[in-house]
């Protein structure tokens, strides 16, 4: 009987514990550029909220480790975490969710990543802060198929020199990419080899006009301008207008899949969507094909709280698909 392969992936990026706070007394205003909005709240008050849920394990490389996972693909993560209760409890979900913690360093006096995500209608706003960590040297990892590097603290450019040289040893390794707050802040230059050495890019539209430093209508020069940077497949999402992917010279335009009623909450929207292409990508689907898994673990992950509660299975996921309507295909532009 032949053997079966086992799709790997290695996920990169920091890990939080997230306590999900539901607003009840807030308003929300438009900033006086007219292209930025701002939750606003009584000051020097006391304000009632509705509810608090607290979601270990997550995170842009924790959220697609898991999504992945759970569509079937043996997956790692490097992260970190502090040698306190929470970094217990991260720990024991990803046993759970049989996510790989070979990687996983554990920081002793230090704390484990805690984030506030104010939850106000099916919008949020987020209150971060990433520990100085040390992680696991990148080299250790073999030669799994692909990589998924994401959001990591402002501490890190000297590993991303390891996780570039890394990928520079292991030519066969595929990575993607899906840069996060700090990795913008750094900038193209700076991550230069990282944007070099992408296999695929997940960004909205908003950070491919960052990473490109202009404002472009056309998406289509965005797709180009960011593809010029290295990778060999890009995804731009636009929330719910949906999204838009290039390779080689093709570009497609691929519609959200309808909501089967309204979001509770968008927090992990776009990672599930990077955990159901990347997953495709992995599976050995065509960009337009992977485009189709997309769309269906965002509208999944939006219909609850938490950014991983919604992820699907395999079976799942496909059970959607096949109920698709006729509409629901990628689009060549």
């Amino acid at each position: 009987m032949a053997t079966i392969k086992k799709h790997t992936l290695v996920c990169i990026g920091d890990v939080v514990m997230d306590a999900f706070i539901i607003l009840e007394k807030a308003s929300i205003h438009e900033h006086p550029d007219r292209e930025h909005l701002e939750i606003c709240m009584p000051f020097a008050d006391k304000i009632p909220y509705k509810s608090l849920t607290v979601m270990p394990a997550v995170g842009n490389a924790s959220n697609v480790a898991v999504g992945a996972r759970r569509l079937g693909i043996e997956t790692s993560i490097i992260t970190a975490v502090g040698n306190d209760y929470y970094g217990k409890e991260i720990l024991n979900w990803y046993h759970k969710e049989k996510v790989g913690t070979k990687f996983v360093k554990i920081n002793n006096g230090k704390p484990t990543n805690y984030h506030f995500v104010l939850n106000y209608g099916p919008e949020r706003t987020i209150l971060i802060k990433h520990e100085d960590y040390e992680y696991a040297d990148p080299s250790r990892i073999g030669t799994p198929d692909w990589i998924y590097f994401s959001s990591i603290g402002e501490h890190t450019l000297g590993f991303h020199e390891k996780v570039a040289k890394y990928l520079a040893a292991h030519p066969n390794v595929k990575m993607a990419f899906n840069p996060g707050t700090f990795q913008l802040k750094f900038g193209p230059k700076k991550l230069k080899k990282i944007y070099e050495r992408s296999y695929a890019l997940f960004v909205n539209r908003e950070e491919a006009e960052l990473i490109l430093g202009a404002k472009r209508d056309n998406i289509k020069e965005l797709l180009s301008g960011l593809r010029k940077l290295g990778p060999k497949v890009v995804v731009i999402t636009d929330g719910p207008l949906g999204a838009y992917a290039s390779d080689d010279d093709s570009c497609y335009f691929m519609p959200p899949y309808p909501d089967p009623k309204a979001p509770v909450s968008r927090t992990g929207a776009g990672d599930a969507f990077s955990s159901g292409f990347l997953s495709g990508l992995i599976y050995g689907l065509s960009v337009p094909e992977a485009l189709k898994w997309a769309p269906i673990e965002s509208m999944h992950v939006v219909q609850y709280f938490g950014a991983q509660t919604g992820l699907l299975t395999k079976p799942e996921l496909l059970k959607f698909l096949r109920k698709a309507p006729k509409s629901y295909h990628s689009k060549f532009m």
